[in-house]
């Protein structure tokens, strides 16, 4: 129910864990009541909203904020590529990279891997998602992809929703090697993506700005990117370059402040998802997993013993 912790399976430490949510008083007073939810409709999904806060990440004295952000969120600096006193603002520790090496990405090519650090939620079938934060809410593929004959066209391949908070590292990858399109700006709102906020509505994720990328993945087909927008996201930079190709676990762009997702669509029959990841989803419980970890294999390789 909204009033609820928001719990999520640990792959890596292997137990169920209790997010701590950046702006969680705030979430839950906008998203938990009506007159809450009238201001967010009034004010806070608009993009003039987010693109404020964002220039108050973008100043100098916002950088007051990143050594209380690392020590109540439990970061580890030795990830970061720089050191946390050189970044000018908030937002150029908020989009950091990190150093090489410290996510590796899984080396057997018949695997896809997550896109991001981020809780994760995966289906076989994009067109039968009933149960996603709440039991029984639907999942409209057209109106997330904006184009319904696309949506028709993946209707029965697998999806990955990946929720980054806050508090994650904030740069989006290659989940597979492959040569990238043009990205495309599907416009919309900036509603929230919190848990807190999707369980009264999962429509704030196609209510939203998203950027679509079609990736040809040679015989995983031609694979769709989602980022999704969110409040407080100052902006989604693309960092990669369209028609070059791409090796799985290549940087693709990055998230300026706020929490976010990306969204994973693969052609029906192509690509298997991992069993955590499939297990917990259908319990409504997201899986944590970092960018570069096995997010599944290509549908006629044979599954790990």
């Amino acid at each position: 129910m909204p009033g609820q912790p928001v719990i999520y399976f640990n792959r890596g430490t292997g137990r169920y864990e209790t997010e701590a949510i950046y702006g969680e008083g705030f979430l839950r007073a906008a998203y938990g009541n009506p007159i809450g939810r009238a201001v967010v409709w009034a004010m806070v999904r608009r993009a003039a909203f987010s693109r404020w806060y964002g220039r108050k990440m973008d100043r100098p004295e916002s950088r007051a904020k990143i050594a209380p952000f690392i020590a109540e969120y439990g970061l580890d600096p030795r990830e970061f590529a720089e050191e946390p006193g050189s970044y000018a603002t908030f937002n150029d520790f908020f989009s950091r990279a990190l150093r090489p090496g410290v996510r590796p990405v899984d080396g057997d090519g018949e695997t896809v891997v997550f896109p991001a650090d981020a809780r994760h939620l995966g289906f076989a079938r994009a067109d039968e998602i009933a149960g996603v934060f709440v039991k029984g809410q639907r999942f409209d593929l057209a109106a997330l992809l904006g184009d319904a004959a696309l949506a028709e066209r993946y209707a029965g391949g697998s999806l990955v929703l990946s929720r980054l908070c806050p508090v994650d590292y904030h740069r989006f990858h290659f989940p597979c090697a492959g040569v990238p399109g043009e990205p495309r700006v599907i416009p919309g709102h900036l509603y929230s993506v919190s848990p807190i906020a999707l369980r009264w509505s999962l429509s704030y994720l196609w209510e939203n700005r998203r950027v679509l990328t079609e990736l040809d993945a040679g015989k995983l087909g031609t694979v769709l990117l989602l980022e999704v927008g969110a409040t407080n996201v100052g902006s989604i930079v693309q960092t990669m370059v369209a028609g070059r190709r791409v090796e799985k676990g290549a940087e693709k762009g990055m998230f300026r402040f706020g929490g976010s997702s990306t969204v994973t669509v693969f052609e029906p029959g192509k690509v298997r998802l991992a069993d955590d990841l499939l297990k917990h989803s259908a319990e409504c419980c997201e899986l944590y997993a970092r960018m570069g970890e096995v997010m599944g294999r290509a549908a006629e390789s044979p599954l790990p013993v």
